[in-house]
């Protein structure tokens, strides 16, 4: 059987995650998804103008899956007002890679506004002592951490892997690790590690969006525990160091939509949606969580605990519809160019 896991030694195109075994603290309780199989057109949600956007994951070198989804996005929501990318950008994080997304993106149609969130594989250049050469008995091969952050920030126009956008008229919160984690501690690698500073300027954004009766869009690389397909596998239950503050915040909020990609999970599985409920948080309905699937290699459950590829072709991600009552999110195929299923979310507060 293929792990991913090991991939990260079969050369230059790998990098894959390392298992995290360590285990979180974060206490929350999830409620059943809905199958996402709602049939009709969603563009009446309230009467009132709808605004469209994109949200895709881990490119992570496949630029010619890349091409494809900008594509078949330009022509299913030629107005669309942006594309967040939720992390693993490139395969590794040099300065070349990055260059070639950007080269696919002018070759390619797709709309001004692009929201990039960093991920795991951007750190992966200490993983080799050039670009052809595997040398992870040598970590990190002359490469500093500082580096690392500069070609992102660079790449994405900004100074912190946190950041906002507008869509239209619908915020996009991005978050990220401030620190990768195994220059600071030997027995860590990609979990996520998140400021002072970060924690509360997302505080400050969910109130100030809250206030204006606006949905939020967060975008965040990694999966909460314990909510969509792949976060209930011990791959991915400890990705947060700060597990229960983050949910603490996102928990107090109906109206919040997390997006998550990094498990490269299919979209065809059940649980590709769900609603996080955060005890003692005053949400009694809890707050949206949705996975992104991915470019790049598709994953799915084994059946024993692990995960498995999905066969043939694979390359997903979402649309997602706004309106002034619901929200509705769509799976989509950019490969076979078709829809896989969709949900639409009934939004706590009317907004004009």
């Amino acid at each position: 059987m293929i792990s991913r896991r090991s991939l990260i030694t079969t050369g230059a195109a790998a990098g894959a995650l390392l298992a995290v075994e360590t285990a979180t603290s974060a206490s929350a309780r999830i409620l059943p998804a809905g199958n996402g199989n709602n049939q009709g057109d969603d563009n009446d949600q309230g009467g009132g103008s709808v605004t469209a956007f994109n949200v895709i994951s881990d490119i992570q070198g496949d630029l010619a899956d890349f091409a494809v989804a900008l594509q078949d996005i330009a022509q299913i929501n030629p107005r669309s007002k942006g594309i967040a990318i939720a992390g693993d950008i490139t395969p590794r994080g040099y300065d070349f890679e990055y260059a070639q997304v950007s080269k696919v993106l002018a070759a390619n149609p797709a709309p001004k506004s692009l929201a990039w969130a960093i991920g795991n594989h951007e750190f992966y250049v200490p993983k080799y002592s050039d670009p052809n050469t595997l040398a992870q008995a040598t970590w990190p091969n002359g490469t500093t951490e500082d580096s690392l952050f500069k070609s992102f920030y660079n790449f994405a126009g900004r100074n912190t892997t946190y950041s906002e956008q507008v869509f239209g008229d619908i915020p996009v919160l991005m978050i990220g690790t401030e620190k990768y984690m195994h220059y600071h501690d030997a027995t860590l690698w990609d979990e996520v590690w998140m400021s002072d500073a970060q924690f509360a300027w997302l505080e400050d954004r969910l109130w100030y969006w809250r206030g204006r009766k606006r949905p939020v869009m967060v975008i965040s690389h990694h999966p909460l525990p314990n909510t969509v397909s792949g976060s209930r596998n011990k791959l991915y239950m400890s990705d947060y160091l700060q597990t229960d503050r983050l949910l603490g915040l996102l928990g107090r909020h109906p109206d919040v939509f997390l997006f998550t990609g990094h498990t490269h999970w299919d979209l065809a599985l059940s649980d590709w949606y769900a609603r996080r409920i955060v005890p003692g948080s005053g949400n009694l309905d809890g707050f949206n969580v949705v996975n992104t699937g991915a470019i790049q290699t598709g994953w799915t459950d084994n059946g024993t605990g692990g995960e498995s590829v999905v066969p043939g072709g694979f390359n997903q991600g979402l649309q997602v519809e706004v309106g002034a009552k619901s929200v509705t999110i769509k799976a989509r195929d950019f490969q076979r160019k078709e829809w896989m299923k969709q949900v639409r979310v009934p939004l706590s507060t009317q907004w004009s």
